[in-house]
C-alpha cells in the first residue's frame, strides 16, 4: 500500500506541494493550506482493519500515540527521521467510574456522562507536543534528504508552543527561535524553552504582534514557521480526536468541548473525526464547542454576529487563560469549516467563570489549568441552557498541565487575582504552634 500526503489549498485551488517544502499559504489565493491524504489508498484497508491495527499499537511500550497512526499522518517520513518523546495516549478520565474526580464534577454540573481528555500529561505538558512531533519530524526528514535548508525553526507563542518546539528541536539537534510577548507568559512556560536551549526573544507586544513578526521572517526565508498556520501541526493534533474515539470503543462522543485561541485545535479535531468517519472507523461526527475567554473572543463575537467566513480581529485583553489570549486567530477559516461540519457552537467564559470552574474541578480531585477552566465553564453554560442534553456524552479536552500555572492557582486562593471574586478560595490559616489552637481549626 503506497501511501502519500501533500499540501493543498484549503479553499480548493489547483496544485499540490510536498510536505518537505517550506510553504505556508496557497501561492494562488494566499489562503491556508491543508494536508491532503490519498484517501482512495487508505480506503483499501477497511475500518475494522484500521481499528485492529491501531488497537494493537496501543500499549504502554508504544513509542508514540501520534506515530501509532502514522499512515494517517505523514506516511512518507521514514522511521529514522521521526522525533518523538512518547507523546499521546493520554488518559480519558470518565465520570462513569464508581468513584473518581470527574464523577463528582459531572454530578455537580448536571452532566449524565462527562469525560476529561488529559492532554497535559504529555512530555512538555500540553497538547502542542502532538503537532510538534510531526512538524519537527518532517523538517528533520527534509533536512536529512537535502530537500530543505533550515537556518532555524521559529514560532510565536504564548507559552506552550514554544515549550514543545524547543523540546523537539533540541531532540532533533535543530536550531529553534521563539518569539514571546514580554511579561505575558507564565514562569512555568517561560523556563521550558530557556532550558532546552532555544533562542528566546521577548518582544514588546502581544501574541498577535509576535505572530506578525515571525510570519514576515518566514516570508523572507529566514526561518521555518512552526505555528499552526503550518498544517503539519494540525496533522499531529488531530490524533486527539482519533484517540478519544479509540478510548470510547471506536465511538464518537455526543459533544467535544475545547478551549481555543489560534483555533488550530478546533480544526484538528474536525480533521481527526472526519477522517475516521470517512474511512469507516467511526460512524458519525460529534458536535463541537469552541470555548473562548471573554477577554479574547473573536470567534465568539463572529459566531454571535452570524459571520461564517473570515473572523474579524479584536484586541485581546489580559486573561488568566494566557495561552489563548489571541485576537487575530490564524486558523479561523479552518475553525469556521469545523463548526459547520460538526454542528458546532462557540461559547465564552468570563475571568471569574473560568477561575471558579478550575477551583470546582480541583475540589473534585482534578487539577485544571485556566484554559481547561474556560472549557468547563462553557460546557456548564451549554448544559444549563439545555444545548447539551442531560444524557449526552461530553468530552472536555484539557489542553495543558496546571503545574505551569502555579501563580494563577495561588493568586486565586489568596484572592489577589484582578476582577475575580474567588468564591472557592482556600487560603492557608496562620496559627501558633499550639496543639489546642490547632485543634480548634481541624474542621
Amino acid at each position: 500500500m503506497g501511501l502519500s500526503a501533500t499540501f493543498r489549498c484549503f479553499r480548493g485551488c489547483d496544485g499540490s506541494y510536498p510536505l518537505t517544502q517550506a510553504i505556508y499559504r496557497c501561492p494562488k489565493c494566499d489562503g491556508l493550506l491543508t494536508v491532503a491524504h490519498d484517501m482512495a489508498a487508505l480506503a483499501e484497508t477497511s475500518g475494522e482493519e484500521w481499528r485492529r491495527l491501531f488497537d494493537r499499537r496501543w500499549s504502554a511500550t508504544s513509542p508514540s500515540g501520534v506515530w501509532s497512526k502514522r499512515e494517517w499522518i505523514a506516511p512518507e517520513v521514514p522511521e529514522e527521521a521521526i522525533v518523538t518523546t512518547g507523546e499521546g495516549m493520554t488518559p480519558l478520565v470518565s465520570s462513569a467510574r464508581a468513584a473518581g474526580p470527574v464523577r463528582r464534577l459531572a454530578s455537580e454540573l448536571g452532566f449524565g456522562e462527562l469525560l476529561i481528555k488529559q492532554c497535559g500529561t504529555t512530555h512538555t505538558g500540553s497538547f502542542k507536543d502532538l503537532g510538534m512531533t510531526v512538524l519537527v519530524s518532517v523538517v528533520n526528514h527534509a533536512v536529512r534528504s537535502g530537500a530543505l535548508d533550515v537556518r532555524a525553526i521559529a514560532c510565536a507563542s504564548t507559552g506552550d508552543t514554544s515549550a514543545a518546539l524547543a523540546a523537539y528541536g533540541a531532540a532533533a539537534g535543530l536550531p529553534v527561535v521563539v518569539l514571546l510577548p514580554r511579561g505575558m507568559v507564565s514562569v512555568g512556560q517561560l523556563v521550558q524553552p530557556l532550558s532546552h536551549g532555544a533562542r528566546v526573544l521577548a518582544l514588546e507586544t502581544d501574541f498577535d504582534g509576535c505572530m506578525r513578526v515571525v510570519r514576515e521572517l518566514a516570508a523572507r526565508g529566514l526561518v521555518y514557521l512552526a505555528n499552526s498556520m503550518n498544517p503539519l501541526r494540525i496533522e499531529g493534533q488531530k490524533t486527539v480526536a482519533i484517540e478519544i474515539a479509540q478510548q470510547l470503543g471506536w465511538q464518537a462522543p455526543d459533544w467535544i468541548v475545547i478551549p481555543s485561541g489560534n483555533l488550530g485545535n478546533a480544526a484538528a479535531l474536525w480533521a481527526g473525526f472526519s477522517m475516521a468517519r470517512d474511512l469507516g472507523v467511526i460512524d458519525r461526527l460529534p458536535r463541537l464547542c469552541i470555548a473562548q475567554a471573554e477577554n479574547a473572543n473573536p470567534m465568539y463575537l463572529a459566531f454571535q454576529a452570524g459571520v461564517r467566513g473570515e473572523v474579524p480581529a479584536v484586541v485581546a485583553r489580559p486573561t488568566q487563560a494566557s495561552a489563548i489570549r489571541i485576537g487575530n486567530p490564524v486558523s479561523a477559516p479552518r475553525a469556521m469549516a469545523a463548526l459547520e461540519a460538526m454542528g458546532g457552537v462557540v461559547e465564552q467564559a468570563s475571568e471569574t467563570e473560568l477561575a471558579d470552574a478550575c477551583a470546582r474541578a480541583d475540589r473534585s480531585g482534578l487539577y485544571a489549568d485556566p484554559h481547561t477552566g474556560v472549557a468547563i465553564a462553557c460546557a456548564k453554560k451549554l448544559r444549563a441552557r439545555g444545548t447539551i442534553g442531560a444524557a449526552e456524552r461530553v468530552v472536555v479536552v484539557s489542553t495543558a498541565s496546571a503545574l505551569k500555572f502555579t501563580e494563577f492557582k495561588l493568586g486565586y486562593h489568596e484572592r489577589t487575582l484582578p476582577d475575580i471574586d474567588a468564591a472557592l478560595a482556600n487560603a492557608p490559616i496562620p496559627l501558633p504552634a499550639d496543639v489546642d489552637e490547632v485543634a480548634k481549626h481541624l474542621v
